[in-house]
Order: C-alpha cells, then sequence, then structure tokens
C-alpha cells in the first residue's frame, strides 16, 4: 500500500468527529493491506512509529521538511525499511548521518507525507484513532468478532500481532492467546464519575476501593522469578527490590497481580506522585533510594494464578483468590457497600487519609484490559483555578485551522505578572474552540510557526488533579491532568488566582 493512502485516511479520521465513521474508514484503509503491512499501518495510524524513537529531534525534523517530491511513491514497506534502517545507525557522527538517511526518505515523499511523518517522529499526530477504535476496525477489516479479537489483543498486549492472526487464521487463530507469564498486558482504566449516584447507578451492591495517587504496577511471578511491569508495559523489576521480595513471600508460585506502588510518609500518608516516581526513573543508586524512599505495593486484582486465567471471572471473584494469599498490608483497603450514605462515608475517610479518591467496581464484572469501560468509574478530588491564557498553540487533525493548546498563567501579586502553569487542550468543544481563536487571535502580540502569543486578559477556569514540581515551568510548579471546564468572561486578569494559592494547593499536597 502506499503511504498516500494511509494519510489520507489519517486526515479523514481527524476531521470526522463520528466514532462510528472513523472504524468505516481505518476499516477500509486496513482491509487493503498485506498481512505484512498491517502492523505498519496499524503503528502509524495510531500515530507511533513501530520503531518508537528514532534519535533525530524537532528541529532536525523541521529543517528537512521541504523540497517535496511531486509523485506519491512512498509504500508503507518503503517508509517502514528506512526508519529500520535509521535506527541502526550508530557510532560517532550517527545524529548526522540519522538526518541524512531521513532526509533521504522526506524527498521522496511529497508535502502532505513530509507533514504527515514529521508529525509522527516528534509525536504530534494526534488523528482520533484511539485503540478501542483501531480494534474496532480491525476486527472489521479482518472479517473476525470485535470481542474476540478485543480479547486477544489485550492479552497478547499487540494489536499489531493479533491483527496479523486474524488476517491469516481468522477468529480461531485468536482463540490461542492466553496470559502468559512475563508478557505483561495492558491494564484495565477507570472512566471518571461525577458522583457517588453514579457508582451506584443500576447496582444493589457495589465494591470502593481507595484510589491511590501512586504508580500502576502489574508483577508476574513464576517460582522465584518475579517481574514487575509499569503502566506502560516497561519492566522495572530491577528498581523495586523490596516488591520483588514482598511477592516471593506470597504461598502462590505462579501469578499475575494487578496494583499500585506508592511511596508512604512515617505516618502512614501518602507521598506526593513525584517522590514515588523517582524510584520508577532512576536505575542507579537503587539500594540508597530504596533506603531513602521505600515503595509498598497495594494488590487489587489478580489476573493468573497457579496456572488458571481469572480474567473471565467476575469482580467479585477475583478479589476472593486475592484476599486468600495476599495479606491485608498490601491490599487495597476496600468496602462493599448498597447505598450513598455508605459510599459518601467510604469516600471522606479515603480523602482524610490523603488518597485521591475511590474506585467503584462492578461485583459481577471480568477483568478487561486495555478498556475504560463502565465496570470501574473513578471518584476523585477536583481542584479549580481561574487562570489566564499567555498564549495558544495551533491545533492539528480535527482542529486545524483552530488556537487549541493553551498556555496556563497564574497572577503574581507582588509584579502584576503571569507565572505559566502548564498547558492544556482538553476539555475544548468546538464551539470553545471557534470563541478562543477569534478571542484570542484579537488579543495577538506576536507569534512563531505554531504558537499566538497574546496579552493576559482572557481568564479560563481549569480543573486539576493536583500541583507538582516541575523545572520546566519559572515557578517551579505544574498542574497534573488540567483540563478546560469554562471561560470566565464575568472576570478580569487581576481577579484570576494567585502563584501564592497554587502554592499552597502544592504545600497542602506535601502534608505542610
Amino acid at each position: 500500500m502506499r503511504l498516500a493512502e494511509v494519510v489520507r485516511t489519517s486526515r479523514a479520521v481527524a476531521e470526522t468527529p463520528a466514532r462510528s465513521k472513523k472504524i468505516e474508514l481505518l476499516a477500509a484503509c486496513l482491509a487493503q493491506m498485506d498481512e505484512d503491512e498491517l502492523p505498519v499501518g496499524i503503528a502509524f495510524l495510531s500515530g507511533e512509529l513501530a520503531q518508537g524513537k528514532i534519535g533525530v529531534g524537532y528541529a532536525a525534523v523541521r529543517r528537512l521538511a521541504q523540497e517535496p517530491g511531486t509523485t506519491p511513491e512512498l509504500t508503507l514497506r518503503d517508509v517502514d525499511r528506512a526508519f529500520d534502517d535509521i535506527v541502526r545507525i550508530g557510532g560517532t557522527g550517527s545524529s548526522a548521518r540519522r538526518s541524512e538517511a531521513l532526509g533521504a526518505l522526506f524527498r521522496r515523499a511529497t508535502a502532505d507525507e513530509q507533514h504527515f511523518l514529521a508529525r509522527l517522529i516528534v509525536g504530534e499526530l494526534r488523528q482520533g484513532a484511539l485503540e478501542g477504535i483501531l480494534q474496532e476496525a480491525v476486527a472489521r477489516a479482518t472479517c473476525v468478532p470485535a470481542a474476540s479479537l478485543r480479547r486477544a489483543s489485550m492479552l497478547a498486549g499487540d494489536l499489531r500481532r493479533v491483527a496479523q492472526v486474524a488476517r491469516a487464521e481468522g477468529e480461531q487463530g485468536l482463540t490461542r492467546f492466553r496470559i502468559e507469564l512475563f508478557r505483561p498486558v495492558s491494564p484495565m482504566l477507570a472512566q471518571p464519575a461525577d458522583d457517588v449516584s453514579d457508582v451506584l447507578e443500576g447496582k444493589d451492591r457495589v465494591a470502593l476501593e481507595y484510589k491511590l495517587d501512586g504508580a500502576r504496577i502489574q508483577v508476574h511471578r513464576h517460582g522465584d522469578d518475579v517481574r514487575i511491569f509499569t503502566r506502560n508495559l516497561n519492566d522495572v523489576t530491577d528498581r523495586l527490590p523490596e516488591v520483588v521480595e514482598r511477592v516471593r513471600r506470597m504461598p502462590v508460585r505462579e501469578l499475575v497481580l494487578d496494583g499500585e506502588a506508592i511511596a508512604l510518609g512515617p505516618s502512614g500518608r501518602p507521598q506526593p506522585f513525584q517522590r514515588t516516581m523517582r524510584r520508577f526513573g532512576r536505575e542507579l543508586e537503587v539500594p540508597l533510594l530504596q533506603r531513602e524512599l521505600p515503595v509498598t505495593p497495594f494488590f487489587f486484582d489478580v489476573l493468573h494464578a497457579g496456572g488458571e486465567d481469572l480474567i473471565d471471572r467476575s469482580e467479585e471473584e477475583r478479589f476472593a483468590a486475592l484476599s486468600g494469599f495476599v495479606d491485608p498490608d498490601v491490599r487495597i483497603v476496600r468496602a462493599v457497600v448498597s447505598d450513598a450514605d455508605a459510599a459518601r462515608a467510604f469516600v471522606e475517610e479515603a480523602l482524610h487519609r490523603g488518597h485521591e479518591g475511590v474506585i467503584g467496581k462492578a461485583l459481577d464484572a471480568p477483568y478487561e484490559a486495555g478498556r475504560r469501560g463502565a465496570a470501574w468509574l473513578k471518584l476523585k478530588q477536583t481542584h479549580t483555578l481561574d487562570l489566564v491564557v499567555l498564549a495558544a498553540e495551533w491545533g492539528s487533525g480535527r482542529r486545524r485551522g483552530w488556537l487549541s493548546n493553551l498556555h496556563l498563567g497564574a497572577r503574581d501579586p507582588t509584579t502584576s505578572a503571569f507565572v505559566m502553569l502548564g498547558k492544556t487542550f482538553k476539555g475544548l468543544t468546538d464551539a470553545m474552540l471557534r470563541l478562543q481563536t477569534e478571542r484570542l487571535l484579537s488579543l495577538e502580540t506576536a507569534r512563531d510557526d505554531f504558537t499566538v502569543f497574546v496579552r493576559p486578559e482572557l481568564v479560563v477556569e481549569i480543573a486539576f488533579d493536583g500541583v507538582q514540581a516541575s523545572p520546566q515551568y519559572p515557578a517551579g510548579l505544574a498542574l497534573r491532568f488540567a483540563r478546560v471546564k469554562r471561560y470566565r468572561a464575568d472576570k478580569t486578569a487581576a481577579q484570576a488566582d494567585t502563584i501564592d494559592l497554587v502554592r499552597a494547593i502544592y504545600d497542602r499536597s506535601r502534608g505542610g
């Protein structure tokens, strides 16, 4: 298949908001690919390179995106081979040689193909083809039931490999996918809920668990061999020896556990997320870090035990199995409730103990790896701030032509200036995109290729989950999971929230 066809499909998918239409477009494109092209095509339509990072930076890519070819001659195989060759380049002068090789590829690409490849390489290809949508499209393109493909994909942890099997062997080939020890699967995820009534709706009973602000871990064990994987399926075993030892003491010798690792203070209260993440980001000085910043695992699910897959069992059955061999001090705090008063009391208890909130789980639900469904709902304490827009970046894909990614600032009461706290493009409706583009262009003071800088006048209400330390911004702080709630036409920039308030939220999160 020619790259140009994937580029056209990517643009069409980005420009349509309808999920069904996205699936239709993707399926039509995937159906035309040969079996060996499917992994590359799926990666590109996911906004990824099959090779991951290729060692060419943003500035180099921008310089190369010129003098395009006029004929769409590149195939998926051509591009994939070129990227394979680039990642193999090493040694002295490798950076220049990688850029030279990428330049040769770009000179064969049309302008549209260059734009697509450039965004693909720097990780800015947002086209709305999320994994769930791609799974549905692959199922349709390979003529297998969507449920069978989703299950195989969650067990394999690799949609590209599953797509090839589906194409070659059909639904029968998908039945051989099962949990394999030391091959991590994508974790089951929770979707947001606004109130405990959402969690209880349609259920006689529901399980509530503390939602910890730690790092998601999946632990595999076979005998004394224990390995730990992150939410992104990276192996971090060597960084968490205390977790390894704790799992080795469990009485079941074959296990796949789902849980969270978190650093606790002397009082048992959770430390800030960034403190926990120090243990995941440092490969050196692990013994020293273990003494200074020990982490505790808390397990809340079991996917496999004693040679048997448990993912198709109900949540209630899986937790009962887990409770049989995981001690209470490393088992998530949990309550099964049947009314709103009991649920609210549990939420208050979780927040009082310094946790993010709670997860509500349907007791009859199986484990759906990699899916964010209604079986798990999360209730979190959310903060809001009224901040000022300092600049905005032009959108891509469906948001092309609109100012999208907002640069957010808090007011410094001592200087009347504004201190940047981060960026967000989340939460914006089409109506808000139109409004902010018109308003911000009227406030423009300068621009570059990607960003419009504006007078600090537009106030926006931002919801966020917390404040973390960040050397990237002047105040040393940044918002976590920021998203736009609404514009505050009733407020002037002089009435925006201050950097002092942001620091106070940060200090409270650290127990200060």
